[in-house]
């Protein structure tokens, strides 16, 4: 076997996985190796440098990676130079090395600004790791945006301090810090700049986001996105992923006033017992959350909700899991995203006692989801008949098809003469599961 590539890379692939804040990162990551010169890889064609930017969320991440690894092989044989970023990096660190000597460079998800120069001592023959955590210092180092898709993500928050004590992000993401209003305003505006119609705000609790405005006044999220939508530009405003503890009342106003801001909703409540919510140290009950989705659908009365649910909680019990289905009726969910309970090293839930067995987990998920997707389709039926703006994000498979997303983050398909970064009307007359078709007007 051909050993790995020991030159300075020309070409990199950047693979990123789990969270949309992942492809903030390794959209970031990209932009630091094309300023060093480098080359973006064609598909299917060879990278000298394939980096790795990957998520611990879920169960058996870490030999996922290891994985991966050990299928990155170029045409010749030899192996390219491998770079491990992200969560799984920041929580292995160098024990990935030990276990995967191909690996030359092992960076966290608040160090990657130190990229380049440390893929540079590899390509001399030396292992570089990094898994500090300087947030500030990582994006006053990244370079200034230029070209973006229509739709793009800005990252506005990192990190948590909530220690749900199923989550590994305080441990890897570190502790909730809000990137300075000026920054974000002017990256923003470079979005907008270089193409971008709709900007995604991101934050492990995005909405815990506060700053101070250029008056010198503190702001929270609402207050941002006000800012941001006075560019006549950007089009639409969406964020992701929010706390119910930090809705608070004006950005729930900000849901009725501000046109710019989508009638879209992620909110994670994660189980319907408030037993199993307090031993996840969640700081909400079934009832208040409940009634902060009143507060917000009073609001914006077509807003479309999404929620993430975990199922198997240690001890969680038959008539604990019926009450997450109950609550799953009462809201009516037009998304939602559910998986089973997974141990992650290092969390206080890995060590209680009463784990669930995969066979009563696999079949609670099974009827968790059903009732999900039966909602869901409920969703994009209801929609049937309205006309609403679709942004064009690409073409679709077939001749003059077009796909984009409603204001209720939908994907939409219709065929008609349009171009990738348009907003057009369309009316909805076809309802699926996943998609729907509009009728261009």
């Amino acid at each position: 076997m051909s050993s790995t590539v020991n030159t300075s890379p020309k070409t990199f692939r950047v693979k990123s996985f789990g969270c949309q804040m992942n492809v903030y990162d390794g959209e970031r990551m990209a932009e630091l190796l094309a300023a060093e010169g480098m080359s973006a890889a064609g598909e299917g064609d060879d990278a000298d440098l394939v980096v790795l930017n990957t998520c611990h969320i879920r169960e058996k991440a870490t030999e996922k990676v290891y994985s991966d690894i050990g299928r990155l092989r170029r045409k010749d044989g030899s192996a390219p130079l491998i770079a491990v970023a992200g969560c799984v990096a920041q929580a292995e660190g160098e024990e990935i090395m030990t276990r995967a000597p191909s690996v030359k460079v092992v960076v966290g998800p608040q160090s990657y600004h130190r990229l380049p120069e440390m893929v540079a001592e590899a390509a001399s023959g030396k292992r570089a790791t990094e898994t500090d955590m300087p947030a500030e210092a990582k994006f006053a180092a990244l370079p200034k945006r230029r070209k973006s898709a229509p739709t793009a993500f800005l990252t506005v928050q990192e990190g948590c301090d909530k220690f749900c004590t199923y989550c590994v992000v305080p441990y890897t993401r570190g502790a909730e810090i809000s990137r300075p209003f000026a920054d974000l305003v002017e990256e923003a505006k470079l979005l907008v700049a270089g193409g971008a119609r709709e900007i995604t705000l991101l934050g492990q609790n995005v909405n815990a986001w506060q700053g101070e405005d250029d008056k010198g006044r503190s702001i929270g999220l609402d207050g941002l996105a006000r800012t941001l939508a006075a560019d006549p530009d950007l089009k639409r405003i969406r964020y992701t992923t929010s706390h119910p503890n930090d809705m608070t009342d004006g950005l729930i106003a900000a849901h009725g006033e501000l046109e710019k801001l989508m009638p879209f909703l992620h909110l994670p409540v994660q189980a319907g017992s408030d037993r199993v919510l307090k031993a996840m140290n969640r700081s909400h009950t079934a009832d208040s959350y409940l009634k902060l989705l009143d507060r917000i659908r009073a609001a914006r009365p077509d807003i479309a909700l999404s929620g993430d649910f975990i199922v198997g909680f240690p001890g969680e019990t038959d008539a604990e899991f019926e009450a997450t289905l109950r609550l799953v009726d009462a809201v009516g969910y037009a998304q939602a995203f559910s998986f089973k309970y997974s141990p992650r090293p290092g969390t206080p839930a890995a060590t209680m006692p009463d784990h669930v067995p995969a066979p009563v987990m696999d079949e609670r998920l099974q009827r968790l989801q059903a009732a999900l997707n039966r909602d869901q389709l409920a969703f994009n039926q209801a929609s049937l008949g309205k006309t609403c703006q679709v942004l064009v994000e690409r073409r679709g498979k077939h001749p003059g098809q077009w796909l984009g997303k409603s204001p209720w983050l939908q994907s939409v398909h219709f065929v008609g003469e349009s171009e990738i970064g348009q907003m057009v009307t369309v009316k909805l007359v076809e309802a699926g599961p996943n998609s729907l078709a509009g009728q261009l007007i």
